[in-house]
């Protein structure tokens, strides 16, 4: 989808931070307590990138084990000065947040994602 047709879609946040690569404020995210089971999609594209039985409690922004595989994109972001590893959806491109290596088990992973470029499927 092209970016003036998601300028349309999605709010200024959402597009700030899917498109301008920005993070929502912590803690603010309406997926950061959604629970039950079904299906996080890209919000600009509806690609399925996460399930919610990998979803585990986080205080600041929703936090996944681990990913639909083939879906997302990993890219290494030395942007402010640090040397983070940024979670994109591979069909659209739209920034998604980082994963970090201080999850819990089986995987280690913790996908940090913000709410806003998030919409949940509940099965």
């Amino acid at each position: 989808m092209e970016d003036e047709n998601l300028k349309q879609k999605l709010s200024d946040l959402e597009y700030k931070v899917l498109r301008e690569k920005g993070t929502e404020p912590p803690g603010s995210g309406e997926h950061l307590e959604t629970n039950g089971e079904g299906v996080f999609k890209c919000k600009a594209c509806g690609t399925k990138l996460f399930e919610s039985e990998d979803k585990f409690e986080s205080d600041k922004w929703p936090s996944f084990k681990d990913a639909v595989q083939g879906n997302i994109e990993l890219k290494e972001d030395k942007r402010h000065g640090l040397n983070r590893v940024e979670v994109l959806c591979k069909n659209c491109g739209s920034h998604l947040g980082h994963v970090f290596d201080d999850g819990p088990e089986p995987t280690g992973k913790r996908y940090c994602i913000n709410s806003v470029c998030l919409d949940f499927d509940q099965e």
